[in-house]
C-alpha cells in the first residue's frame, strides 16, 4: 500500500488534472491512500471533496510580486505552511507528495525534503509557474504536459484527463451527442467557449457571425462562461448557455472549437481529435500561446490573436475551413497524432518509477 499527498489548486486546471491521477491511483491499486492538499479558497475547497477524496488545507499564500508588508511576513508564514505540512505526512503516514502548481504546491515540495519523501512535480502549462520552477530543481521526477515546457529533468507525459475525456478517446456518439443538445444529428458542428468565465471578444464576434455561420450550414453550441450577460438561447441552429457541465458531451458532439488556450482546453481537444482556433488570453504572462505552439505546428489548430477575431474573419477564415470535410479530417488527424489521451496512467508509472528506485 502506497500513500500519497497530491498538491495544487486554486484553479480548474490544477484541480482537474489533480482529480485525474487521483482516480487512476485508486483504479490501478484500491489498497493505496490518496489525500489531496489545498487551501479553503480555491476551487479544490468544492470539488476534490465532491469526488470523494480527503482535502488538507493550508493557508493560501501568493508569492509576493513587490516590496509591502505582505513581503516581509511572507517567510514566517511560508515556514508555518510547511510545518503543517510536515504534520500531515507524518500523520498520513505518505510516502510520495505529487505537486500540480498552485498555491499549497510549494510548501508541499519543502515539506516532502524536510521530510526525507520524494516528490515529483507536474507543469500543465508550457511557460511553468513559480511553484513548479521552485521544486523542479530537487524534484525526484517532473512531468509535463507539453514537450515545449522548458523546466529540467522535465519528462513529457501530457496532461491526466478525467475519464470521460479518455473514454471519448475511443468510442463517441456523434448523433446522441448533438441531440442531447438539442441540435440536428446529422449537421456540422462547431463548439465555441472562452472557459468557465467566458471570453467576451469570442462571445461577441460568435453573436454577430451567427446569420453568416447558418447560411453556410453550420450549428453552433455556444457557451458564454458564467460572467456573460447573453441570455440563453435555442434555435434550429443556434444553442447558447451559461455554463457547461457536460463538457465531454459537448465535445463529441463537435466538428471544430473556437476556444481559449489553456492547458486542460488544448489537451483535452487534441487527445480526442478536435480541431480549432485557439484564441489565447491577451492578458498576462502569454502561457496560452505557448500551450498551443506545438498543436498549431502539427498542424491540429490555428492560432488567431484576440483582436484579429472578428465577424469578418470567422466569414472569410473559419466558414471556409469548416465547410471543407478535407480539411477537418486532415486536422483532426494531426490533432490526435499529437494528442495524449492518457496522461494519468503516464503520470502514475512515472511516480511509481520514483518510488521504486
Amino acid at each position: 500500500m502506497t500513500n500519497f499527498l497530491l498538491a495544487g489548486g486554486g484553479t480548474a486546471g490544477h484541480v482537474n488534472p489533480l482529480i485525474a491521477l487521483a482516480d487512476q491511483i485508486m483504479a490501478a491499486n484500491y489498497k493505496d491512500q490518496v489525500w489531496a492538499l489545498g487551501t479553503v479558497e480555491g476551487l479544490e475547497s468544492r470539488l476534490i471533496p465532491a469526488e470523494g477524496y480527503d482535502l488538507l488545507t493550508i493557508e493560501r499564500l501568493p508569492f509576493p510580486r513587490r516590496p509591502n508588508f505582505y513581503a516581509v511576513r511572507f517567510p514566517m508564514k511560508f515556514l508555518r505552511a510547511v510545518s503543517r505540512v510536515q504534520r500531515f505526512i507524518k500523520a498520513h503516514q505518505i510516502d510520495v507528495v505529487v505537486g500540480f502548481g498552485g498555491y499549497a504546491s510549494a510548501p508541499a515540495y519543502v515539506a516532502a525534503k524536510r521530510s526525507g519523501i520524494p516528490f515529483v512535480v507536474h507543469e500543465a502549462n508550457a511557460l511553468p509557474g513559480w511553484a513548479n520552477k521552485f521544486g523542479a530543481k530537487d524534484a525526484a521526477a517532473v512531468g509535463v504536459a507539453f514537450a515545449n515546457t522548458p523546466l529540467p529533468k522535465a519528462q513529457h507525459v501530457g496532461m491526466p484527463l478525467r475519464a470521460e475525456i479518455e473514454f471519448l478517446n475511443k468510442e463517441k456518439d456523434v448523433s446522441a451527442a448533438r441531440e442531447n443538445f438539442g441540435l440536428d444529428p446529422d449537421t456540422i458542428t462547431l463548439l465555441v467557449t472562452g472557459g468557465s468565465l467566458g471570453a467576451k471578444r469570442i462571445n461577441e464576434t460568435i453573436e454577430a457571425s451567427r446569420k453568416v455561420l447558418a447560411a453556410a450550414g453550420i450549428q453552433v453550441l455556444h457557451i458564454v462562461g458564467g460572467k456573460s450577460d447573453l441570455d440563453p438561447v435555442q434555435t434550429r441552429d443556434y444553442v447558447r448557455i451559461g455554463y457547461c457541465d457536460e463538457m465531454a458531451t459537448a465535445i463529441a458532439a463537435s466538428s471544430f472549437a473556437i476556444s481559449r488556450a489553456g492547458a486542460s482546453t488544448v489537451s483535452e481537444f487534441a487527445a480526442v481529435g478536435l480541431p480549432a482556433a485557439y484564441i489565447p488570453y491577451p492578458v498576462g504572462n502569454g502561457e496560452q500561446r505557448f500551450n498551443v505552439a506545438e498543436l498549431v505546428k502539427a498542424g491540429g489548430g490555428i492560432l488567431v490573436e484576440d483582436a484579429e477575431f472578428t465577424p469578418e474573419f470567422v466569414a472569410q477564415e473559419i466558414v471556409p475551413l469548416i465547410s471543407s470535410p478535407k480539411l477537418l479530417k486532415e486536422m483532426s488527424q494531426a490533432a490526435k497524432s499529437h494528442g495524449i489521451s492518457d496522461g494519468a496512467k503516464r503520470l502514475l508509472k512515472l511516480v511509481k518509477g520514483v518510488l521504486e528506485s
